[in-house]
């Protein structure tokens, strides 16, 4: 029996561009904590992603320990005092180092995506010329959770700053586990539709225009 497919309307489209105009890669967090139900609704939203011949090679790892996020925390800071360094004029340097480039400290949650490079399930389909695929389903799977948690009032800020050898040494996870994204998530510290980047001079959203093309 086949069932009928919703009607996404044009209130609910409105709602929709809404959410993604306000899905917010955050760095500011309040430290109260997400409640279980939340984070669990938000960790199977994942689970509803595509990915290449059904694959699904995300491999979540939920950090618990303090000591660990404490280890995780340090580690940033210093590849981002070493990122600094590829910055030759003085004032860009400088503008970098007073961004905020990271929550992990101050978010409840943190939590780290690999990437399944040899997955059993999937049987190798899709993957045979671009083996990438795995990991742009992971990556699609992120952006699934991402706006899970912006619908329920939950922010998430995607950590890039760090090195994936070491932070895969921290957690303990196997070889063939490829870090993808380092997520801090929690409540904003307050509501804001414009990027931060933006709002800091650093980059603004530029015309599709420029970035739209036919052949």
């Amino acid at each position: 029996m086949s069932t009928a497919p919703p009607d996404f309307d044009a209130t609910f489209l409105e709602q929709f561009d809404a959410l993604l105009c306000w899905r917010r890669d955050v760095r500011h967090f309040r430290t109260d904590p997400v409640p279980e139900p939340v984070m669990q609704a938000l960790l199977a939203s994942v689970s509803l992603a595509p990915s290449v011949g059904n694959a699904q090679p995300w491999r979540l790892v939920r950090i618990r320990s303090t000591d660990l996020k404490a280890q995780i925390a340090d580690h940033i800071d210093r590849q981002r005092i070493a990122a600094a360094d590829r910055y030759a004029d003085a004032d860009q340097r400088a503008h970098y180092l007073s961004l905020k480039l990271h929550g992990v400290r101050e978010a409840p949650e943190l939590l780290a995506v690999f990437s399944e490079e040899h997955p059993d399930t999937g049987h190798g389909l899709g993957i045979a010329t671009m083996h990438e695929m795995l990991r742009y389903s992971t990556v699609m799977a992120i952006h699934t959770l991402w706006l899970a948690a912006r619908a329920r009032g939950v922010g998430l800020g995607w950590v890039s700053i760090v090195d994936p050898a070491t932070v895969r040494t921290m957690l303990d996870v196997p070889d063939h586990w490829s870090l993808i994204a380092l997520l801090c998530i929690g409540y904003p510290d307050g509501p804001c539709a414009t990027p931060e980047l933006e709002q800091r001079g650093w980059q603004a959203r530029e015309a599709l225009a420029d970035r739209l093309f036919e052949r």
